[in-house]
């Protein structure tokens, strides 16, 4: 099929809901619009209404050609446009899949995960993979400021909103300062809590301040990928923080990586101090 084929125009049907029909009503509009973009309409359509759900992956392009009566580039086409729009995602090996809304965090001087998506209308919630003692390696030596090989406390989660994980964070915390952190009251707190400012606040008068958050983009490693549920292809943020006390003492260096296609990171700046 050549890129002079005429608009594709079906007729209604009481078909299942999710066999596409494509036809404008207006002959000009037919005549002028590419039929990729068509294409995109009514697929377009098909989310807002509800025809195709948030997570929900679409037919294969071969089928959904043979829906529209198109060759694949043209469809392609129409998906790589409602993927810029974010309606759409798509997973390497997996197929296309209708995007869920992105969550906007912001890094900011207060460490507030729950708080941000709360006001996005999103449950957050956690769930403890690690507690452990490590001892510090080069990496969580310099992040905390201490000698390396002194032990720390190990504290990895899994953030979830609405019951999707979204991201995987491990804390790293020193033991000389908080000698009794993985004493089991401490960890029922924190998963009772669910945040680790209100322990640290609550149990040892701590404030919790980001100093600083480095981010990168890099590939999803394997454990992580099973835990976010992503395919071992997808991108992911990588983000490294150190976060102090009212004092300005090291408390945390932590390691989280968020998935690429649900978080979106915005730095914003404190212009009156708190």
């Amino acid at each position: 099929m050549n890129g002079h084929q005429s608009s594709v125009n079906s007729q209604p049907s009481s078909v299942n809901s999710h066999q596409s029909t494509l036809f404008i009503n207006n002959r000009y509009m037919n005549e002028i619009m590419p039929i990729y973009v068509q294409i995109a309409d009514k697929l377009r359509q098909n989310i807002h209404q509800g025809i195709y759900q948030l997570g929900e992956q679409l037919p294969t392009e071969t089928k959904l050609a043979e829906q529209f009566a198109v060759n694949r580039h043209t469809l392609r086409q129409a998906i790589a446009l409602l993927k810029t729009e974010g309606l759409l995602r798509v997973d390497r090996g997996r197929g296309t899949f209708v995007a869920a809304k992105t969550i906007r965090y912001a890094i900011g001087k207060r460490v507030r995960y729950n708080q941000t998506l709360k006001t996005q209308g999103l449950q957050a919630k956690f769930q403890l993979l690690r507690v452990l003692e490590v001892l510090a390696d080069d990496a969580v030596a310099k992040g905390l400021e201490i000698p390396c090989g002194e032990p720390v406390a190990l504290i990895e989660r899994l953030g979830l909103a609405d019951e999707e994980p979204i991201s995987v964070g491990t804390g790293y915390f020193p033991l000389k300062r908080f000698p009794d952190f993985l004493e089991p009251k401490n960890i029922k707190f924190l998963r009772e809590q669910q945040s680790i400012s209100q322990l640290l606040q609550q149990v040892y008068g701590c404030d919790h301040i980001r100093r600083s958050t480095c981010v990168s983009a890099r590939l999803v490693q394997p454990q992580d990928a099973k835990w976010l549920q992503i395919p071992l292809n997808q991108p992911i943020l990588l983000a490294e923080s150190v976060n102090v006390d009212q004092a300005g003492n090291v408390i945390e260096y932590g390691v989280t990586r968020l998935r690429g296609d649900r978080m979106e990171l915005f730095f914003e700046n404190n212009l009156i101090d708190d």
